[in-house]
């Protein structure tokens, strides 16, 4: 397969410049412009950051993107999934209200949100995956797939589970449903924390498959009628209900691979990555450790996989930060993620999207001025 380009800039700015000009003439330079973004809805997918998380992407970057979708004659919207875990993203409401306080109002970047699986994480589409392995039909958050473009516009960094986040994270992950994100983690099957159960029978009166029962007044789900719809999570009063991860983190990965080839296919797709605070896990955490390395730079391209390959190599070219989480690592592994998460394995889901077909790791570096 031919080499993909990835376009870099670095974050040096003289006067009379800046590093948001430098995001738009990166953009730019990468070929968005020959989308056809005339009357389009366009999603840009994002992640608006875990209340008390302080590394996600500041909005003035969204507001960027947003404004050049716009002169290009595109209609665009903010979007992201609900989360699977309890925090500040659980439903649309409280997910909109975390984005409010970091920064992501409408009028500061230019456009609306729109929380892609509805209220509570279940207005959903099945997506078929071409050449899925692990997944046949991707449960995707609606608004992401009624979309005709879509841009990712993702934070690179590390992760606990996956090695780092970058692009395909951002959209594989972050695009499915409170049903997809357990498929993905868990293959959907939730479990009840009975000490903060009170049996109520939310859960009982939301499932439409008799999964949850209450035993001498707590909860209980059976695993062999559960289809992992997520409804149960949703409307649990005390956040007793989450997902089972059981899942190997290199099955996730490729699942991960799977659901963004499923997002991507057959639609006009664009991929932004900001490699700056490198924190050693993702933004859903409510905190943020040090960075792990110096800030790098933003990186652009049509294929999103070869993007997270070039960031990747990018940040382990980097000095690692030695009162950081890396710094106090073995390095045994000669690799920045792994030294930092020893348990994960961030190049499978690079080579099970080529096996796909939804990029190549390979990759010509085309730096941007």
């Amino acid at each position: 397969m031919e080499a993909s380009k990835v376009y870099y800039t670095n974050l040096r700015c003289d006067n009379g410049d800046s590093r948001l000009l430098k995001l738009t003439r990166l953009i730019k330079r990468a070929g968005i412009e020959t989308i056809d973004f005339k009357n389009k809805f366009t999603a840009i997918k994002i992640h608006f950051g875990e209340p008390g998380n302080l590394a996600f992407l500041r909005p003035n970057y969204a507001a960027t993107v947003v404004e050049l979708v716009k002169e290009l004659g595109g209609r665009p919207f903010l979007t992201d999934c609900n989360t699977l875990y309890v925090g500040g993203r659980k439903h649309a409401l409280d997910h909109m209200e975390s984005a409010y306080k970091n920064g992501f109002m409408p009028y500061a970047t230019g456009c609306h949100i729109i929380i892609a699986d509805g209220l509570k994480g279940t207005d959903e589409t099945l997506v078929p995956v071409p050449g899925g392995e692990y997944v046949k039909e991707a449960k995707v958050g609606r608004a992401l797939m009624d979309a005709d473009i879509l841009i990712s516009l993702a934070h690179f960094k590390g992760h606990e589970a996956t090695g780092f986040g970058g692009a395909l994270k951002n959209i594989g992950m972050g695009g499915g449903s409170r049903a997809g994100k357990m498929e993905m983690h868990c293959d959907g099957k939730p479990q009840v924390d009975q000490s903060l159960c009170i049996g109520c029978e939310a859960c009982i009166d939301i499932c439409a498959h008799d999964a949850p029962h209450i035993t001498d007044g707590l909860s209980w789900i059976n695993q062999d009628k559960c289809v992992g719809c997520g409804r149960c999570i949703a409307v649990c009063p005390t956040d007793a209900i989450s997902n089972n991860d059981n899942s190997s983190n290199d099955k996730l990965n490729c699942k991960i691979a799977e659901y963004t080839h499923a997002i991507c296919h057959g639609r006009p797709n664009f991929h932004i990555n900001i490699v700056t605070e490198v924190s050693p896990n993702c933004d859903c955490h409510g905190e943020n450790d040090l960075a792990i390395v110096p800030d790098v730079g933003f990186f652009a391209s049509f294929d999103p996989v070869a993007l997270d390959k070039a960031c990747a190599d990018a940040v382990n070219k980097q000095p690692f930060i030695p009162s950081s989480a890396l710094g106090e690592s073995d390095h045994c592994h000669h690799d920045h993620f792994t030294d930092t998460h020893p348990t994960t394995s961030w190049k499978v889901a690079l080579e099970h999207g080529e096996k796909l077909g939804l990029g190549t790791m390979g990759y010509e570096l085309v730096e941007v001025k």
